[in-house]
């Protein structure tokens, strides 16, 4: 008997081809073509979903997932005319996707300890991300990622309307799917390498702690923020601040002392992390799970540069900050220090003075 599970996945010979895209993902994209119209008949029919789950491939479901959200997605954000429909998932999505191919894994009889350990760390991730989103209101009726508008604002109408039904909806929405890929590439390892190993365990050890160090910089943030609200509101400088710190206007102390976005470098670096985990279980350098990192560092540098063009308006002293700390590997190790103004002595002066009334001697002469 074919258990069900047998044929939605790739008959490999060989733990590098665990990583190889045209025998793991493109003899099962037919799947993806038929997964509508098969949905459609199941619920028509009244067949089983988890017969249908399991029979097919499991990176195709998930994708499938994805690109049905984007559009949902889609139709949210021109009803609603509020394009942070993404943004309120960005923090969930990921270990939904993760969580997939842990249950699948367990459906099918499947060792699952490996995708456990990537499962427990992106529940962490998500968790800790989700609280930090809802704390600064992202989850309040109406909210907007105060960036969207300024977009809208710098592109005709119809152009942002394009960017909307791209790279806004349905775009991010493959992207966060993307993140979770390479667990598929760790699903498909295990049958080579069922046992949870020493890397496994490290690659975990790593992510949690690329996890503490964004949760670090996020809560460095909020309370500077919240010190800078509670002075422009009072006048009075908080306990544990300074009100040159508070007047500068942005945050530029502890772990932003050395990088102008530790969160954002921390943020990529949890993803390229699950990508190499995946590189390393199939003993191969790269494979196509690459994307995911590549396509989240193409949306942060889109992100950071408008990001920092807003705040170098508002804020005198940030290109000072720009050209002495990196974007988000530190230049130095030195940290950044408010740049001291140069102070002119009196004798200095004087000395000028008289300088220039010589000067001016000599040509009257």
């Amino acid at each position: 008997m074919i258990l069900p599970h047998a044929m939605a996945l790739p008959k490999l010979g060989t733990l590098q081809e665990c990583s190889d895209f045209s025998k793991t993902v493109m003899p099962f994209l037919p799947q993806l073509y038929a997964l509508p119209r098969q949905i459609l008949g199941t619920v028509l029919n009244g067949g089983s979903f988890l017969k249908l789950y399991m029979e097919t491939n499991p990176f195709i479901s998930g994708l499938g997932a994805s690109i049905f959200l984007g559009g949902v997605f889609l139709v949210a954000a021109e009803v609603n005319k509020n394009y942070s429909q993404v943004d309120r998932f960005w923090s969930i999505l990921p270990t939904v996707y993760v969580g997939h191919f842990a249950a699948w894994a367990r459906l099918a009889g499947i060792p699952s300890k490996r995708i456990d350990a990537a499962l427990l760390f992106s529940t962490i991730w998500s968790t800790r991300l989700t609280y930090n989103y809802w704390r600064k209101g992202g989850y309040g009726i109406g909210h907007e990622d105060y960036r969207w508008q300024i977009v809208r604002d710098m592109l005709p109408k119809w152009a942002f309307h394009i960017l909307n039904w791209t790279f806004i909806s349905f775009i991010q929405s493959v992207l966060l799917y993307m993140f979770a890929s390479p667990v598929y590439v760790l699903l498909l390892a295990i049958q080579f390498e069922p046992e949870l190993s020493t890397a496994d365990i490290g690659f975990t050890v790593l992510e949690l702690g690329l996890i503490l160090t964004e949760f670090i910089a996020d809560h460095q943030q909020w309370v500077f923020q919240s010190a800078k609200k509670e002075y422009q509101t009072t006048g009075q400088v908080p306990t544990g601040h300074k009100q040159a710190d508070l007047d500068r206007g942005f945050i530029a102390s502890g772990l932003w002392a050395y990088s102008r976005h530790p969160n954002f470098a921390a943020e990529q670096s949890i993803w390229l992390a699950l990508y190499q985990w995946g590189c390393f279980a199939t003993n191969s350098l790269y494979n196509w799970t690459v994307l995911s990192p590549i396509m989240l560092m193409s949306v942060f540098q889109g992100s950071t540069w408008l990001t920092e063009r807003i705040t170098a308006g508002k804020y005198p002293e940030y290109s000072a900050y720009q050209k002495k700390v990196g974007t988000f590997v530190p230049k130095n190790l030195k940290g950044y220090k408010t740049p001291v103004p140069k102070v002119i002595r009196t004798s200095d002066l004087a000395k000028k003075l008289q300088e220039k009334e010589k000067e001016e001697s000599k040509k009257q002469k």
